[in-house]
């Protein structure tokens, strides 16, 4: 069946409280998707984020961003007030999330409901029953943050850096209550989102999910399993993640998480991540997991490095981990974003774990790849794959038309067959990627409005103004939800297929 989707994060929704959340937001965008004819809802990752803002480096790969959680609930049940909210301050510009001001407000709001709720109720004790395995310990983990003003575990006392059995016992008592208090936070945003995810479904509509690949070095998973990854005996990375250099970027890409050692998740039959795509599949239909090529091969950069030149490649876990994954969780949908640059073993790898791969229209025009641009041609997709406009990683069709050469333009224009004016281009081209033979086709919301760079979600490579884009209220246009329906229909992906 070839289905039609929408990419839009959850945090770009046009909630009323400086950044997208589960509440009435949420489910007049899947009334509009559903009168668009659309099927699938992909957001990006939806752990916690840390500094840099950035959804791919959260403080856990297995709890919620506490941002998310709908303050209108919270209103509804008498736990906060319509003025509180208004009081708090979430940035002036409802177009862009203010980051700096809901760390300044939002969690100061959340204490409040909890402690009005009585510092939660038995639904929270059973919560944190069926969440032992990750939970308690990632509550305590940003217990102690708060105690620590923030600061990354590295910088907290060697004792409960180390995680030593006393001081932990004693952490645990001195924090109790914040402890506590951050158990209810994760009850409220699963509680929500599976609310919504059952709305989703009730229309019609499927969630694709967003793994990283790595964690963040400041996160739970780090601080509580050292073992998982190449660490040294103080708990530091020796190695670290990151892109050689090539045409995109000349000094490569130093993304800085910690690499997994994978011969000792070989070792527990890759338990751990398992348990992590297990717990993936309670937020999402179809999991997309990012960076695909780095279980074939990683690139390994020594700790320290200034750029990611120095790096050499190692080999990854291979078929191995799938085949334990779907020995343990059953055949499950799985996008492989297999982007980048791709070698024979990567594609390999892919094709044996039937994944569907990742084709970008944009790529198809890039005079700097020496390889296999014609693959992202529409016409060239094959069935089993999920093609894009382009992705968060991706100028908006509009900015990367404008940016590119003479020489690209001219070959996009005789590609899609049209003379029109630079600024509606972007239709015939998200017309071609629709009708091509993928079977799952998603279009950023960003190129349904015909938007450019003021609505980019992330530049690689780049800090401080990145994954701040919002959809504006009523921008979401039931004109545009009957175009977007029609060309659905059309392209075999909707009513009437």
């Amino acid at each position: 069946m070839r289905e039609a989707g929408i990419l839009l994060s959850v945090s770009s929704l046009p909630s009323r409280w400086g950044i997208g959340s589960l509440d009435s937001a949420a489910y007049e965008w899947i009334d509009q998707m559903a009168k668009a004819g659309q099927s699938l809802w992909q957001i990006l990752p939806i752990g916690p984020t840390g500094y840099g803002d950035s959804p791919y480096q959260a403080f856990s790969t297995f709890a919620g961003n506490p941002y998310y959680i709908s303050l209108e609930a919270l209103i509804q049940e008498n736990l906060l007030t319509e003025e509180e909210c208004k009081s708090a301050g979430f940035g002036e510009n409802p177009g862009y999330v203010d980051y700096g001001a809901l760390y300044r407000g939002r969690m100061s709001l959340l204490r409040k409901a909890y402690e009005r709720c009585g510092r939660g109720e038995a639904e929270v004790d059973a919560f944190v029953r069926e969440n032992e395995d990750w939970l308690p310990t990632y509550a305590l983990f940003m217990a102690l943050k708060d105690a620590h003003s923030g600061a990354s575990w590295t910088q907290w006392e060697p004792e409960l850096a180390l995680r030593q059995p006393e001081a932990i016992r004693q952490a645990e008592e001195s924090c109790a209550d914040d402890i506590r208090f951050q158990e209810y936070v994760q009850y409220l945003f699963f509680h929500h989102f599976q609310k919504v995810m059952d709305y989703a479904h009730s229309r019609g509509i499927r969630i694709i999910g967003d793994i990283p690949i790595y964690v963040s070095a400041d996160s739970a998973d780090a601080w509580s399993q050292p073992e998982l990854f190449q660490l040294d005996e103080a708990h530091r990375p020796v190695s670290i993640s990151g892109c050689p250099p090539d045409a995109f970027a000349k000094d490569g890409q130093l993304w800085g998480n910690p690499l997994y050692d994978w011969k000792y998740h070989a070792k527990t039959g890759y338990s751990w991540w398992i348990r992590r795509i297990r717990h993936c599949f309670r937020t999402c239909d179809i999991l997309r997991i990012d960076h695909f090529r780095g279980f074939d091969e990683y690139y390994s950069i020594p700790a320290g490095a200034a750029t990611a030149a120095g790096g050499h490649w190692e080999k990854g876990p291979g078929i191995a981990l799938f085949e334990a994954i779907t020995a343990a969780l059953g055949k499950r949908e799985i996008i492989a974003e297999d982007l980048g640059y791709v070698t024979d073993s990567v594609r390999r790898l892919v094709r044996d774990t039937g994944y569907g791969g990742i084709k970008v229209f944009e790529f198809a025009f890039d005079s700097r790849d020496t390889g296999a641009a014609e693959d992202y041609l529409p016409d060239n997709y094959p069935e089993n794959c999920a093609a894009y406009t382009g992705t968060h990683d991706n100028a908006p069709l509009t900015e990367w038309f404008d940016e590119i050469t003479g020489a690209e333009r001219e070959k996009v224009r005789a590609y899609i067959h049209s003379d029109l004016p630079a600024d509606q281009l972007y239709w015939p081209m998200i017309e071609s990627v629709m009708n091509s033979a993928a079977r799952i086709a998603v279009i950023p919301m960003q190129d349904y409005l015909g938007l450019g760079r003021e609505a980019r979600m992330n530049q690689p490579s780049t800090f401080g103004s990145n994954w701040q884009w919002r959809l504006l209220p009523g921008e979401f246009t039931p004109e545009l939800a009957e175009r977007i329906r029609s060309l659905t229909i059309r392209s075999g992906r909707g009513e009437g297929r």
